[in-house]
């Protein structure tokens, strides 16, 4: 890949995440939705496909990150009910960055199983 492909992607996928931080301060719910589409998994296949990647490839990857979505869940879940019961931020942050880290070994573990992926 070329020098200047490369700094592209960087700049656009770095792009996606100031202007979505930006929004959220003025719009939480409009930063949310733009943070939550799949954006980067969507720009990580255009670049897959672009680099020459087969449609077995592509599709392996997309089911991948299908199963990756979902413990990410638990950190979304867990953060709010911290917060909003009285947590700090810091305490909250760390503990569902654990409970979720947990969360994507145990997925992981089923992955590397071939129980996930069939």
């Amino acid at each position: 890949m070329l020098l200047y492909q490369f700094v592209l992607r960087i700049l656009l996928s770095g792009g996606i995440v100031v202007a979505a931080s930006e929004v959220a301060k003025r719009n939480s719910i409009v930063g949310a939705l733009l943070i939550s589409l799949p954006l980067a998994s969507m720009m990580t296949l255009i670049w897959l496909h672009y680099d020459g990647q087969d449609a077995e490839q592509l599709a392996l990857f997309s089911k991948e990150v299908l199963w990756l979505v979902i413990p990410s869940l638990a950190f979304f879940l867990t953060l709010p009910l911290l917060l909003s019961n009285g947590v700090g931020f810091i305490p909250s942050f760390l503990l569902s960055s654990v409970l979720t880290a947990a969360c994507y070994a145990t997925v992981l573990y089923a992955l590397s199983d071939g129980l996930a992926t069939g």
